[in-house]
């Protein structure tokens, strides 16, 4: 996790990029690996740790409708988690995380484990779902680990 924060704060920085994150189920977890790299205020602007509904709402702009719709762990979510930090931030570049950790929050349609992604920027908006497993302490580690990497990937053109 160190060496992708590392890796990824050198990408933004040679390219001038600023990234904001968007986060529920990890709460911040991101955002911490990003700013233990020194110097990381050189290209982390914000994070924003929306763990409520009523927090995705009021402070990155998701829709009401979209929740109630699709609910907090999906894709739709997450598409307006990453393009609300993205707008409401000063960033160049903006990731989203919303799941489920576990143990308990799970349905037969959302597992415990399942993750939904997004990433923005001035080039349009990606998202994905993956299912992890593990713990609760687990599957935050691998949405980290895979936001930070997705995050790398985009960079990449990806």
């Amino acid at each position: 996790m160190e060496e992708l924060a590392k890796k990824l704060g050198e990408r933004l920085k040679a390219g001038k990029g600023m990234l904001v994150t968007a986060e529920s189920c990890t709460g911040g977890w991101v955002s911490q690996a990003v700013t233990s790299v020194a110097g990381s205020s050189d290209w982390f602007e914000r994070g924003f740790v929306t763990y409520s509904n009523a927090a995705k709402q009021e402070l990155l702009g998701v829709r009401a409708e979209t929740l109630a719709r699709h609910g907090a762990v999906s894709e739709q979510t997450a598409r307006e988690m990453a393009l609300g930090a993205l707008a409401r931030g000063k960033g160049t570049h903006a990731l989203a995380i919303t799941g489920v950790a576990g143990p308990t929050g799970g349905s037969r349609e959302k597992p415990v484990g399942t993750v939904c992604f997004a990433w923005a920027d001035a080039a349009g908006c990606r998202s994905e779902t993956l299912h992890f497993a593990g713990d609760r302490e687990a599957v935050r580690r691998q949405s980290v680990v895979h936001a930070l990497q997705g995050t790398l990937n985009r960079l990449d053109g990806g």
